[in-house]
């Protein structure tokens, strides 16, 4: 078929737009969209994220793939978001097939659905896209004329959950990995091998996971004993991809018709953090640590800033303050982009790298708040997580940021961290309103605080894996507790809500039996579950109920040393032996400085050969690496 526009559609959407929100989530055309000739290519790819249009377009996981695919000669790439539900009712009515923006092509017609799953609460909203497009949910049901289903994103570090409704997983960084699925499907497309045998192919490709050949083990009570695979030249475990040098910046950012969450550019300057904070699965998953140079970071915003015309520039990274050049790069910017009013925004600031320096530096960007993470407030339970910031490091910190013009500063605390107490809840509110004060010696009443809380969840691969999450009385009694404390001029609070990071954590740290949980709430209505409007926390309970699944055993059962875990054939190249010995540190309380003063052998450079360093001579105990090639 070609890729003319659809006259039927175009009709239906000329007569239905106007009933719905936002109707340019659904026009595309947007400034720097791509579209090819359909029968150009040997591969069309539709790229979907599981939520609307305006939290998906600023993507830079979809972002990233967009370019990388439409720069090859021979495939394409379209995107697809999640309709909200007053377009899906119509959609439903009227039996319309979810569709591309770029030229309308139902999804049903593409060869592959890449899904981006960044966080669990979107596997609803993943059963629900296919849904819409007219697609067995469930992977065994699928046929040879249907596209294949492959998901990627962080919450595919523990893909067992979902692992029944996809076709292929991969674990890990897309970048390259894409460019080798795209020529294994040219392949098989030539020689019209059947599904299976496509699947087969694909799973010979590193960091490629084919769930449907291997099959989960339990004992007669029900405890997850393991996966065994079903074919002998399918591997034991799936170690996941590292891009060596990150390669060029996108900078055809596509320029949206409508306001999303984020208007701007965004840069990733560094992957990978060295921090080592115990409860942070990003830390882990993300290694080792990459830096982009200075003169790649600039020539990219050079060129993206000609095509977007966008005012804001975000430097990306976990810890963007850690980049070893991150002064040098903000002076740059503000040097070679002078009388452009820019605002740079860098999202992941540490307490212990920011110097005043870089805040001259940043004060005459136009940025409105400041963001610090400092987690938890007594030296006792920073030790326990590894996040070593003194109260008065913290204090010197923000008297610096209000010091030089700020207003708002917010800080991220977590609650339900293992061995806390009321007494280090306590602490958090004592230790804003001591920020507060500070800040009131530079702008009187104006000065303000904004502490976020979240709850902690033992998230997969991190050391705190073996540990339970704290009860749901016991967050609602924390949470109360500041709600009291936190009020007055200049402190406001804002906070996850509780039945929500619970179900984080079922999802997170679920085997493979959890995907029928996951069916029967989708099927119940469940979608849109990380929006407070949306989500029911009541359709969940009872579809783990009608599963004969006591989710509690997955986030509140301390585990043991030995006990395998649904995720342990992903290898992330930290070791088990690594988190091990950083459990047991914590339980000792016992700090680990960051990776650049030693190196602590985590395990992840070891999991590879024909390591190349970018910089020979790096003093970075985990160091910036030019290209890796993994063990198989």
């Amino acid at each position: 078929m070609d890729n003319q526009p659809n006259t039927s559609l175009e009709t239906w959407l000329e007569l239905n737009l106007p009933a719905v929100q936002k109707p340019g989530r659904y026009t595309g055309g947007e400034l720097n969209q791509v579209r090819k000739e359909w029968n150009s290519v040997i591969t069309r790819v539709a790229l979907a994220f599981p939520d609307i249009y305006d939290l998906g377009l600023p993507n830079l996981g979809i972002a990233v793939l967009y370019d990388q695919i439409n720069k090859r000669p021979d495939a394409l790439a379209e995107r697809v978001y999640l309709p909200w539900v007053d377009m899906e009712d119509l959609m439903r009515r009227d039996s319309i097939p979810l569709f591309s923006l770029e030229s309308r092509t139902p999804l049903v017609q593409f060869d592959l659905i890449g899904i981006t799953l960044p966080y669990e609460t979107l596997y609803t909203n993943a059963l629900n896209l296919l849904d819409l497009c007219g697609i067995p949910v469930l992977s065994k049901d699928r046929s040879d004329q249907h596209p294949l289903v492959i998901a990627g994103g962080h919450a595919m570090l523990n893909p067992e959950p979902m692992a029944p409704f996809l076709d292929a997983i991969v674990i890990g960084e897309g970048e390259e990995v894409i460019h080798e699925i795209l020529d294994t499907l040219a392949n098989t497309k030539s020689q019209q091998l059947p599904r299976d045998e496509i699947l087969f192919a694909l799973s010979k490709i590193a960091g490629v996971y084919v769930p449907s050949f291997y099959t989960a083990r339990y004992s007669t009570s029900g405890q997850y004993l393991g996966l065994t695979p079903e074919r002998e030249d399918v591997p034991n475990c799936v170690q996941k991809r590292i891009v060596g040098r990150l390669p060029d910046p996108v900078i055809d950012f596509i320029v949206p018709s409508i306001e999303v969450v984020q208007n701007r550019i965004a840069i990733e300057i560094m992957r990978g953090c060295t921090r080592g904070c115990r409860f942070c699965q990003a830390g882990m998953i993300t290694r080792p640590l990459r830096e982009r140079s200075l003169d790649q970071i600039l020539s990219s915003l050079e060129r993206a800033l000609e095509k977007t015309g966008y005012e804001e520039i975000a430097l990306l990274s976990l810890s963007s303050s850690d980049h070893s050049e991150i002064a040098g790069i903000v002076q740059a910017i503000q040097t070679r982009f002078a009388g452009k009013h820019l605002t740079i925004s860098l999202p992941s600031l540490r307490i212990e790298s920011l110097s005043v320096d870089l805040l001259e530096k940043l004060s005459g960007s136009r940025q409105t708040s400041f963001t610090l993470a400092p987690e938890a407030a007594t030296d006792r339970l920073r030790n326990i997580i590894n996040k070593p910031i003194s109260d008065e490091a913290l204090l010197d910190v923000t008297r610096l940021i209000y010091s030089h013009g700020w207003r708002v500063i917010k800080c991220y605390f977590m609650i339900g961290h293992p061995e806390e107490t009321l007494d280090d809840v306590r602490a958090i509110a004592d230790l804003c309103r001591r920020v507060v004060i500070e800040g009131r010696k530079f702008h009187g009443l104006k000065a303000t605080l904004h502490a976020g809380i979240s709850t902690f969840i033992p998230k997969p691969h991190t050391p705190f894996q073996w540990r339970s999450m704290d009860s749901l009385e016991s967050i609602q009694e924390k949470l109360n507790l500041l709600r009291r404390e936190l009020r007055g001029p200049g402190l406001k609070m804002t906070w996850a809500d509780p039945q929500t990071s619970l179900l984080e954590a079922w999802l997170s740290r679920g085997d493979r039996r959890t995907s029928d949980a996951i069916f029967r709430a989708w099927k119940a209505g469940a979608r849109f579950d990380a929006w407070q409007d949306q989500f029911d926390f009541n359709i969940w309970q009872r579809a783990f109920e009608e599963a004969g699944i006591d989710p509690f055993t997955y986030s509140h059962r301390e585990r043991l040393p030995e006990e395998p875990f649904p995720w342990d054939h992903i290898q992330i190249g930290v070791t088990r032996k690594y988190l091990l010995e950083e459990a047991e540190n914590s339980r000792a309380g016992i700090l680990r400085p960051d990776c650049r003063e030693s190196c602590y052998v985590c395990g992840i450079l070891p999991g590879y050969k024909n390591i190349r360093r970018a910089n020979p001579g790096s003093h970075w105990g985990c160091p910036e690496i030019a290209s890796v090639e993994p063990i198989l």
